[in-house]
């Protein structure tokens, strides 16, 4: 399957191409760097919007939401062009592709206009509140409680692994509303001010050192939370749950594939490892494109995620591994450097490699998805 080759979408991408040669900060401008995946530096602020107003953040959005309407052929340009120069789409991931978006689906028009636009604008940051101590993958298992009390919820509760909580403006929390429903009922979504009284963000560094402060532990203690702030309807929280992860896994092998792309480019080598790493770069692609196309199964998202993830993981490893103690060093940079990508792809590869295990979890583990595979396309028994 080929796409791209459409002269209105080669138009689509010349334009855009021309947008970013004309708008985009530059290295002098984009010296403060993002400290986490909620923290938008002024610039990083200032390029958001900028594209937001254009029509450039999300391109199959309506105008009103930071896009022109543009066709699924023209997004995927879109895409390729920011991966080509290595330019991060947004240094709020989570807010624009995954809270930002769920908002638009569940939300009402007065949700949409008070959250879901300054999100897209980099007006506002956001975190998402699923994981918990013991409900890593398993959100039906989720302890987080929310009471209705007259015009206002009452949370009790805590998140664990809660990406940027500390340098969000809002969370979006998944939370329990009928505890006597059974686990995938009774649960609803709220959006939850940061820094409201009772709510308490400790970040925690991950294993690539104690300066990588992103994850977050979040405790709730009788915070009050309007009830206007219930996204989607009340106990149903299942549905935009689905919906949130779908945000996130459907394009999410894009992700991956630009991953391969870039260590095809930072890792040249004659290894048999250096080939499979570009037969896997080119088939993800392909699977994915045909995925896009309509008439799958959508349980083959799974396979998509399982394959590009673990590529990932897996080629970053040989890198690591042929470079020997010298792949040890840390820090180092390992790619040119570019303001406008995230700095953590031009790590040392140790960091490289150790940042490809989150992929394998978040959107759902490995095991989940090859649990989907077995159950819905392979027709195995649970």
């Amino acid at each position: 399957m080929r796409l791209g080759t459409d002269p209105e979408v080669e138009k689509f991408r010349a334009e855009f191409a021309a947008f970013i040669d004309e708008h985009q900060p530059t290295a002098q401008e984009a010296r403060e760097r993002s400290r986490s995946s909620a923290h938008l530096p002024g610039w990083a602020r200032r390029w958001q919007r900028t594209l937001f107003d254009a029509g450039w953040l999300l391109p199959g959005n309506s105008p009103e939401y930071g896009g022109r309407n543009a066709t699924l052929e023209q997004v995927l340009a879109h895409q390729e062009e920011l991966a080509q120069r290595r330019i991060y789409h947004s240094f709020n991931p989570q807010g624009v592709g995954i809270i930002a978006a769920s908002i638009l689906t569940f939300g009402t028009d007065e949700q949409k206009k008070k959250w879901a636009v300054p999100i897209l604008r980099g007006d506002m940051t956001a975190a998402l509140g699923m994981s918990e101590p013991g409900a890593g993958s398993d959100l039906a298992g989720l302890r987080t409680r929310a009471t209705l009390d007259g015009d206002h919820f009452v949370v009790n509760g805590q998140k664990v692994w809660t990406s940027g909580a500390h340098d969000a403006d809002v969370l979006l929390a998944f939370v329990r509303t009928d505890p006597d429903a059974p686990k995938h009922k009774g649960i609803s979504v709220l959006l939850v001010d940061a820094v409201a009284e009772g709510v308490v963000r400790r970040p925690f560094p991950s294993m690539t050192g104690t300066d990588d402060m992103d994850f977050n532990e979040v405790f709730f203690t009788d915070v009050l939370v309007p009830r206007e702030n219930l996204i989607g309807e009340l106990n149903k929280g299942w549905a935009v749950a689905h919906g949130s992860l779908g945000h996130e896994r459907t394009m999410l092998w894009i992700n991956y594939a630009e991953r391969l792309d870039d260590l095809i480019r930072d890792a040249p080598s004659d290894q048999e490892w250096y080939a499979t790493l570009q037969m896997d770069a080119q088939a993800l692609r392909l699977l994915g494109y045909e995925q896009l196309s309509g008439g799958q199964n959508p349980a083959d998202i799974s396979v998509l995620k399982l394959f590009g993830s673990e590529a990932v993981q897996r080629a970053h490893w040989h890198a690591l591994e042929e470079r020997g103690t010298d792949g040890l060093i840390h820090p180092q940079r390992t790619a040119p450097d570019n303001h406008m990508n995230h700095d953590e792809f031009a790590a040392s590869w140790f960091e490289r490699y150790a940042r490809t295990f989150p992929g394998t979890i978040a959107g759902g583990t490995s095991e989940v998805h090859r649990n989907v595979i077995a159950e819905r396309i392979l027709g195995l028994p649970r």
